[in-house]
């Protein structure tokens, strides 16, 4: 049965993460109707090193999707189609023939390329490969990862040479692993972050190529976010379903956010924070360190964003419980952080992995400052969910600072946007309301949306964004002043963070 004749339309959107493959089914109104989710092995071998095993991801990938088609009730002739969204630059290579990854996927929080990276910046590359690839040189991104593999994997340069390599960010590992080795592809959000593919001619960069020592036979075609790429395996569910929409997660949550408009920002408060502003058909290159990325490409037409990262946002809130102990369950925060009227003076820096956008300080360490004998659990449990809301504030100045649109709402997502202590603080520090979305799985839903705008379950962008719904809403309660002259002593903090390593 094709969808045309449908009644409900489902779709299916694989939300590959850091920590766990999620499915979520969702129906033609929007709305979640099954989903499934399991966790994976981290895996350290050494300080600064984190890897995945490449072919567990697929493996609780397809799990998932299966276990959501049985709790949905439905068979794979009733999907329209699939949309995949992805934990971003985790980088895997592997064999064309087996379809065997040469060795462990190394994850995007990986720093062992730092080194190279600063050989590159060194080499005078730095403004050549921002305004080529819209980023900093940085070992987060999947270019200095793919030279890593080549130069340390036994052999694997000559048999990249060779052409019998295949390179994926994890949209890519699970289209080709979906479709049997048919496909071998990208699109342009997740292309955009590897630094080797230029954002203004929508191309894998020649240059790029040389400087990272990158053969080009690795790479995927690049395709749109929003098309029917091909079908899945018949086996693997039981009749093929159409593959028809792709985005990294953080692309996603923005297309999900319905913000399809220049000036439309969303932050996902997740382990880190990331905050993404629509800047239109044009790429806006940043003067304040921020990133310029693709958002989505949908038929010819190109959507740009700014994007800001930071480091360590919800996961401030696990130390507190793990290392710390002064919270037995993450939820427990927002009491403790209202037990007290303010954070008493305390200011709460978790630079644990240096410091993100704007900063990029990879030297800076985590700080907690103005302690005094009257200080408690209480003001460190405040002043922690104020630091995720001051790193926040400072990525929004510097966008509004580079793209010249002054926000008029910030859409919120992610686990952390649930405390409601938080946004209220966030709101306040911002000084616009701060929008919490009816629907808070909005990265996966992203992913739906792009697959059923390929499939006609859904027409067009403002069908979706009628669909959008506020949960609730945030508005700020202090002046501008009393803001302000938070931030500036927040500044001081930082400063004292900085370099520390």
């Amino acid at each position: 049965m094709k969808y045309e004749e449908m009644e409900t339309s489902y779709v299916m959107a694989l939300d590959q993460g850091t920590t766990s493959s999620r499915t979520i089914i969702f129906d033609s109104e929007g709305n979640a109707v099954a989903s499934a989710q399991q966790e994976f092995t981290q895996f350290f071998p050494e300080p600064g090193w984190v890897e995945h095993d490449a072919a567990e991801i697929w493996e609780t990938q397809l799990d998932t999707a299966r276990q959501a088609l049985a709790k949905a009730g439905i068979t794979a002739d009733e999907v329209a189609g699939i949309g995949i969204t992805n934990q971003r630059e985790t980088t895997v290579v592997w064999d064309r023939e087996s379809g065997k990854a040469i060795c462990p996927a190394i994850v995007w929080q990986d720093r062992r390329t730092a080194g190279f990276c600063e050989e590159l910046k060194k080499a005078g590359h730095a403004e050549a490969i921002h305004r080529k690839s819209g980023l900093v040189i940085d070992a987060y991104f999947s270019g200095s990862k793919i030279r890593w593999i080549l130069d340390n994997v036994e052999g694997a340069r000559e048999r990249a040479e060779k052409g019998e390599l295949a390179f994926g960010t994890i949209d890519s590992w699970l289209v080709w692993n979906l479709t049997g080795g048919k496909l071998h592809i990208t699109d342009v959000s997740n292309a955009s972050r590897t630094m080797l593919f230029n954002i203004e001619t929508m191309q894998w960069d020649d240059d790029l190529l040389e400087w990272l020592g990158v053969e080009k036979s690795l790479l995927p075609e690049v395709r749109s976010s929003s098309e029917v790429y091909g079908e899945t395996r018949a086996d693997l569910f039981a009749g093929k379903v159409s593959i028809a929409g792709i985005a990294g997660d953080q692309q996603a949550a923005l297309f999900g956010q319905a913000c399809h408009q220049p000036g439309m920002a969303k932050n996902t408060y997740g382990t880190g924070c990331f905050l993404l502003m629509n800047t239109g058909n044009q790429p806006v290159f940043s003067k304040n360190q921020l990133l310029t990325t693709v958002a989505w490409k949908i038929g010819n037409e190109v959507n740009y964003a700014l994007e800001g990262s930071v480091f360590i946002g919800g996961a401030v809130v696990q130390w507190l419980r793990d290392q710390l102990g002064i919270v037995k369950s993450a939820e427990e925060i927002e009491q403790l952080a209202a037990s007290v009227e303010d954070n008493g003076g305390v200011y709460f820096v978790p630079a644990f992995v240096g410091l993100g956008a704007p900063h990029w300080d990879p030297d800076a360490r985590g700080l907690i400052v103005g302690l005094t004998r009257g200080s408690n659990k209480g003001h460190i449990a405040r002043a922690a969910l104020e630091g995720i809301a001051y790193q926040s504030v400072e990525l929004l100045q510097a966008m509004e600072a580079d793209s010249g649109i002054k926000l008029e709402e910030l859409r919120v997502d992610g686990g952390a946007s649930m405390n409601t202590l938080l946004m209220q603080f966030q709101a306040d520090m911002l000084g616009v309301k701060v929008v919490r979305a009816r629907i808070p799985e909005t990265t996966a839903l992203g992913a739906a949306y792009l697959a059923g705008l390929a499939t006609g379950v859904w027409k067009s962008q403002e069908e979706i964004a009628q669909q959008w719904a506020i949960g609730e809403s945030f508005d700020p309660g202090i002046d501008v002043q009393q803001a302000h002259k938070r931030m500036e002593t927040w500044g001081r903090a930082v400063n004292l963070a900085k370099g520390w390593a």
